[in-house]
């Protein structure tokens, strides 16, 4: 079995980040030992490969949460960077990672340890509405909260990688108190082809400055402390709210503070070359070794 060390992703200062168990040399590992790995640490996973195209590519980066596999993490894509970077294997502070998704691009800002800041590319992203008011409704009941709890904004279906649906809320406070009733939820997700809902509120008084919580459609777990993927959704759904200017600004997402994992997430436009409208962005975020390092075991199928 390839070895596997767990990385604390998107960490802030007081500690937190989203758990992910890493195997930087997982060439030859099947898809149901990554699986396996991914249950046995009840976390989404990353493996390195060499990559397929070696011409144009550094790694191939292959994800895996306890159910199945992903076609694009965030978070595991950063800590696979980081770790290499810890490990003494890269040369240079960009690399070229072929994924499912496609190719993604990763800048490494600061030499190893827990300083380093690592961040990836994303595409621009698309945005549509969610306008029918019955899935609304039911949407707002599973996450256990009340329609006046909710900005008067419409739901938004936005992806840059995978399909985040986007859940206004008034007060970081109702953000907390939302409790996710998965099995409802995986059920509306798929109603909408979405891969998860991500509440949010804007921090009062603190431009470009939201928290966030994501309850994923089926990952075999009901709560993220930091999902890159869906803060670079956000960021394309801020601008179509008007919450934010299209400008190279960072956006700090703060999320996982309701599971005791406080966790920043930064992005930043790509205005590209001359462009008003971006052409994508980047997530990114600082990193450490974690504390625990032992699987926790198969508690996580459900």
């Amino acid at each position: 079995m390839s070895d596997v060390q767990v990385v604390e992703v998107f960490k802030s200062k007081q500690g937190g980040g989203n758990p992910a168990p890493i195997a930087v040399e997982a060439d030859g590992l099947s898809a149901e030992q990554m699986t396996a790995i991914a249950r046995s640490y009840g976390h989404e996973s990353g493996f390195a490969f060499t990559p397929r195209d070696q011409a144009s590519h550094d790694y191939h980066f292959r994800f895996f949460v306890p159910l199945h596999e992903m076609s694009m993490c965030g978070h595991a894509t950063i800590g696979t960077v980081w770790l290499l970077q810890q490990l003494g294997k890269l040369d240079r502070q960009q690399l070229s990672i072929e994924t499912q998704s496609g190719t993604v691009t990763a800048h490494i800002q600061g030499d190893p340890g827990n300083d380093a800041f690592i961040e990836i590319s994303q595409p621009a992203g698309v945005v549509s509405r969610v306008d029918d008011a019955g899935i609304r409704a039911r949407i707002i009941e599973a996450i256990g909260l009340q329609p006046d709890d909710l900005l008067d904004l419409p739901f938004l279906n936005a992806a840059t990688s995978r399909i985040k649906t986007l859940i206004p809320v008034k007060t970081p406070a109702l953000l907390d108190a939302a409790r996710p009733d998965s099995p409802r939820i995986k059920d509306l997700c798929e109603e909408i082809d979405s891969t998860g809902l991500y509440l949010f509120c804007p921090r009062p008084d603190i431009a470009r400055q939201f928290d966030s919580r994501q309850f994923p459609k089926a990952s075999g777990y009901p709560e993220d402390a930091a999902t890159g993927i869906a803060a670079t959704a956000l960021a394309f759904g801020l601008l179509e709210y008007g919450m934010i200017e299209a400008d190279e600004q960072p956006i700090l997402v703060h999320q996982g503070r309701a599971m005791g994992r406080p966790s920043d997430i930064y992005v930043r436009l790509d205005l590209g070359a001359g462009s008003e409208q971006p052409v994508g962005c980047y997530v990114g975020g600082y990193s450490a070794f974690a504390a625990e390092q032992q699987p926790a075991g198969e508690q996580h199928d459900h």
